[in-house]
């Protein structure tokens, strides 16, 4: 039987082969981004709470872990908000605590960094990566649709307030939007929010697969080197649109599950699921092909070609 809250390990863009961690109920977000590949938010809340029981993620992980697979990192992600999970601190407690060998990484929006709960939890991690796409509110609220309560000038002192405490590396993810957050003085705002936060290192990223709204466009290769320009040079990087190279992964689930799995985190065409998943395309060809008959995934053209989702209705 496949676990429920553990899926992978896939080879990420940015992390490398990765091990992911899901601690939330699909969807469930503080924010309901117009680019995001999950789809539109179903729950979107700010109150924490324990999603699913700790110890029930706990065991599923000592199962998979203990035959000590090769792992780049165990990820915290999914697709919704992690730092929702009240099993966040005691997740990453344990994987410190009894397997202390693998890197532990988070990927947040970072909207609860506001909350000194959840940043003392974070300091345990040994790579924190949260969003910011903009300084200024309508901005911030046109991109991401955020919970009422939610200011960006009291996220981004989160981010500042947790740099200060904070041992491990700090990765800023900077989402960019052509036309949204690309004129002059959203860039200036970034650099010096960049500049306070003080990070290890700043990703540019943008869309990569079909996003929650269709009029969200990918930044192209000029417009990512100009942020660049203007942020700076000095600790940044351009999120590769070249996936990794595929290498063979031992999965923990099976070849339908786990296709399963990664499509119901995010869209993906056939040759993103090879090397996202190591298996081979004929394999990924015939599984789709079999789900699709079933009415499990359905397909849409998008920019690098035809992308695989889970049919709605259809993630548990």
């Amino acid at each position: 039987m496949s676990p429920n809250h553990i899926f992978g390990p896939v080879l990420s863009r940015r992390l490398g082969l990765s091990l992911g961690v899901d601690l939330i109920p699909f969807k469930t977000c503080s924010y309901d981004c117009v680019y995001c590949e999950c789809g539109h938010t179903t729950d979107k809340t700010i109150t924490r709470q324990e999603f699913f029981p700790a110890e029930e993620v706990m065991a599923e992980l000592r199962g998979v872990l203990a035959s000590l697979p090769h792992l780049d990192t165990i990820t915290l992600a999914g697709s919704g908000e992690p730092t929702l999970s009240l099993s966040l601190g005691p997740v990453i407690a344990f994987v410190k605590r009894d397997y202390p060998d693998y890197r532990l990484s988070v990927l947040t929006n970072g909207s609860l960094m506001t909350n000194a709960g959840v940043r003392e939890e974070l300091l345990f991690a040994d790579r924190v990566i949260p969003t910011l796409t903009s300084v200024f509110q309508p901005t911030f609220e046109r991109i991401h649709r955020p919970h009422p309560s939610l200011r960006i000038e009291a996220i981004i002192d989160g981010f500042i307030r947790f740099r200060k405490m904070y041992e491990g590396a700090l990765w800023l993810e900077v989402f960019i939007i052509p036309g949204v957050n690309t004129t002059d003085a959203e860039l200036e705002g970034l650099k010096a929010a960049c500049e306070q936060i003080n990070p290890d290192l700043v990703q540019l990223n943008t869309l990569d697969r079909p996003p929650a709204e269709a009029w969200v466009m990918a930044a192209t290769d000029a417009e990512l080197e100009r942020v660049c320009d203007v942020i700076g040079r000095t600790g940044i990087e351009v999120v590769g649109r070249k996936h990794p190279v595929s290498r063979t992964t031992r999965s923990i689930m099976d070849a339908t599950d786990l296709i399963r799995a990664t499509l119901a985190r995010r869209p993906s065409t056939v040759k993103d699921l090879v090397q996202t998943t190591g298996l081979s395309g004929g394999g990924v060809i015939k599984i789709l092909g079999m789900l699709e008959r079933n009415g499990e995934v359905a397909s849409q053209r998008g920019a690098r070609g035809v992308f695989y989702a889970i049919t709605p209705g259809k993630n548990n």
